[in-house]
């Protein structure tokens, strides 16, 4: 391989691993959001329902107790609708995956780039139109992404270096595979 396909490989391979992380990022700022709206009704039903129960306790009978706690209930529910309407967590949630589907796209047409430049069959210009292509593509992505949450890229670091979500052996790819296909023997 020439001294420019190198370093055109070095390049082309750091996208790679910034692209890997951003996918699962989005991946798990998804997720995340989406438990945290799950949480979010669940905590909104629990108070109604707390509130509800109070009230009619009240009305029904006396209580200090109860007026405390529907007051307090109502409060809070007061305060989770008022967070709430400002954000559709779930519409937020589903822009994350598809800007996680919008990126995976990009991310394995970095690796077949990658891929092309080994086996060197292609020109340095191509490949370098290729690789410009795809930066516009990956930018363009970018600007329709929502902001990711600090949180979700902790979890996909933690998902990519200690769970090794992104990676697999031979054996484990070699079920996919029809047995001409396989690296492994399947013994």
């Amino acid at each position: 391989m020439t001294e420019s396909k190198i370093i055109l490989e070095s390049q082309i391979r750091e996208i790679y691993g910034r692209v890997i992380y951003t996918h699962k990022t989005h991946e798990k700022c998804a997720d995340v959001l989406k438990t945290r709206h799950d949480w979010i009704k669940f905590a909104e039903i629990a108070l109604s329902a707390a509130t509800t129960t109070s009230v009619l306790v009240v009305l029904f009978g006396d209580g200090k107790l109860f007026q405390l706690i529907a007051a307090f209930s109502s409060t809070i529910l007061l305060g989770l609708t008022l967070y709430s309407k400002d954000f559709n967590l779930l519409a937020i949630a589903e822009k994350h995956k598809q800007a996680a589907l919008d990126i995976l796209a990009v991310r394995e047409a970095l690796l077949s780039l990658l891929i092309d430049i080994r086996i060197g069959n292609n020109e340095i210009e191509t490949l370098q139109q290729r690789r410009d292509e795809l930066n516009e593509e990956l930018v363009n992505t970018y600007r329709g992404a929502p902001k990711t949450i600090n949180k979700a890229y902790q979890i996909a670091s933690k998902a990519l270096k200690e769970n090794e979500e992104f990676t697999f052996s031979d054996d484990e790819i070699d079920k996919f595979l029809p047995e001409n296909l396989r690296r492994t023997n399947q013994g």
